[in-house]
């Protein structure tokens, strides 16, 4: 993998990681707590729609911080290798998938 590889897949995390932070950003602003809870099934929407917002926080929060890890090998020199067995991550992979840190067949479990 050359430079202008690394230069473009850095970017396209960097830019996966706004759009992520923007729509959990998004997502929170549009919660509504309101004090003005007088019945129940008002009380259990706001309920159920905390509890959709933290799922997708989690799994989001998941996401970036594999983003995070990814950036941070590309700065290390280390990005591109496969964390379970050592060999390189094949390109295909990581154009689909660029915060992946297995290779096609780790990933297969083979």
């Amino acid at each position: 993998m050359n430079k202008e590889d690394l230069k473009k897949i850095e970017e396209k995390l960097l830019s996966e990681k706004l759009e992520i932070e923007k729509d959990l950003e998004k997502l929170k602003e549009g919660l509504d707590f309101g004090s003005d809870v007088d019945n129940f099934d008002e009380e259990s929407d706001e309920a159920e729609e905390i509890g959709n917002y933290l799922g997708i926080k989690k799994t989001q929060d998941a996401r970036l911080s594999q983003i995070d890890k990814a950036i941070q090998k590309i700065k290390e020199g280390t990005y591109g290798t496969c964390g379970k067995c050592g060999k390189l991550i094949e390109m295909e992979i990581l154009e689909i998938d660029p915060e992946s840190f297995l290779c096609k067949n780790c990933k297969r479990g083979a």
